[in-house]
């Protein structure tokens, strides 16, 4: 195996992508699919826990919706105007219109209820779990 190939970044389906104000028309508002926006900050502790549990979860969802990841220290204009006060806050756009958003961090399980409740049927990964 080439040594290069160990540093090349594996493309897993689902997993949390970043986006910014200059992508954030095309990426989010533009789309066909449902897209799951975290509006995040490095520094943020509460973030990186939702963080994990969105990597944890992407790849469940990578053929109904698209997670995106706003760092709004970095970002300031799509958080404004969205009005993102506390961080994490998740947003679930639809047709390109916010359709819910959770602010503060949550459980797993609770998680996925919220985005079933969005997206309709539930996945076989979430069938099986109570």
């Amino acid at each position: 195996m080439e040594i290069r190939k160990l540093f090349e970044k594996k493309i897993v389906p689902g997993k949390p992508e970043p986006v910014d104000d200059t992508s954030f028309a095309t990426q989010v508002l533009e789309s066909q699919t449902p897209v799951l926006i975290d509006f995040w900050a490095p520094w943020c502790a509460p973030c990186r826990l939702v963080g994990g549990l969105l990597a944890e979860i992407g790849p469940e969802y990578a053929d109904r919706m698209r997670i995106l990841k706003l760092n709004v220290d970095e970002n300031p204009q799509t958080a404004g105007r969205y009005g993102i006060t506390s961080i994490p806050t998740m947003i679930l756009f639809k047709g390109g219109r916010p359709v819910d958003q959770i602010v503060g961090a949550m459980p797993l399980n609770p998680l996925r209820q919220w985005i079933e409740k969005h997206l309709g049927a539930s996945s076989p990964a979430t069938r099986t779990q109570s």
